[in-house]
């Protein structure tokens, strides 16, 4: 299911999820598409929960079509009946290009898409929920999209390019380390990720490691806490619970149990 979802096994048999690449001038700007589908007919609702990463999303479904930014508490949805949704993940940092404007405005907030694309966002949302395969799903997105791409931007790619550092380097736990490997000043990269993340450096480190406490958890084997604790950067096994448990809503070891 990937990193972020929570109970990746019950949410496997509960719906399922495809990626999709975006086209190359897109790619500059859009991590992946994802489109979401499920039926739940004769069945009882599923609340599904998301632990967000630090990426702006715009979602396409029935009720609405909307730019989701960055979530800093958990994210979750009731799926009832049958349905579908389309969501288009930027790449940290890379919807300010088409925003003008500090992403941080965004930052636990939904805003209808209309007010960026227009009504060409309600026309694009319709045509993507009556569209039969994912490939016209996501060519609906991409027409959108390109009715107002934007110039490319040296700071939104390099915004990218550290938060795919911290997401890819453990040993990264203190902002002061991420500016000495980013070549950027501490205050500078606070003013970066502001303007083009939403969230700041430290709050992203802490989200990469909760997401690899998920997964671990979600992992199916018995996880050493102490361990895992000290792998990714805390205190001791007591600091990575305190975390886990006001982040999810439970201590590390019942939501693996």
């Amino acid at each position: 299911m990937g990193r972020g979802v929570l109970r990746a096994d019950v949410a496997a048999a509960t719906f399922g999820l495809t990626r999709c690449a975006p086209s190359e001038p897109l790619a500059t700007f859009v991590d992946y598409y994802w489109i979401v589908r499920w039926d739940r007919r004769g069945r009882p609702p599923h609340e599904q929960t998301i632990l967000p990463h630090p990426n702006v999303h715009l979602v396409f479904e029935a009720t609405g079509a909307g730019i989701y930014g960055v979530d800093r508490k958990l994210f979750s949805r009731v799926l009832t009946g049958q349905g579908k949704a389309l969501g288009v993940r930027f790449r940290a940092g890379c919807f300010r290009p088409f925003w003008g404007a500090p992403i941080s405005q965004l930052s636990d907030r939904v805003v209808p898409a209309t007010r960026m694309f227009g009504p060409l966002a309600e026309k694009t949302r319709q045509a993507i929920m009556c569209a039969e395969t994912d490939d016209d799903m996501v060519g609906g997105a991409e027409s959108l999209l390109f009715s107002g791409l934007p110039e490319r931007d040296p700071v939104a790619e390099q915004a990218a390019d550290v938060v795919a550092l911290i997401t890819a380097d453990a040993s990264l736990r203190r902002v002061d380390q991420l500016a000495a490997v980013s070549g950027m000043s501490v205050r500078g990269l606070q003013r970066m990720f502001a303007d083009y993340v939403g969230v700041s450096p430290k709050w992203v480190m802490r989200r990469a490691r909760l997401h690899e406490a998920a997964l671990r958890a979600d992992g199916g084997d018995p996880v050493d806490w102490a361990a895992l604790a000290l792998d990714l950067g805390y205190a001791d096994q007591a600091h990575l619970t305190r975390d886990f448990t006001a982040t999810i809503g439970v201590p590390p070891g019942r939501y693996a149990g």
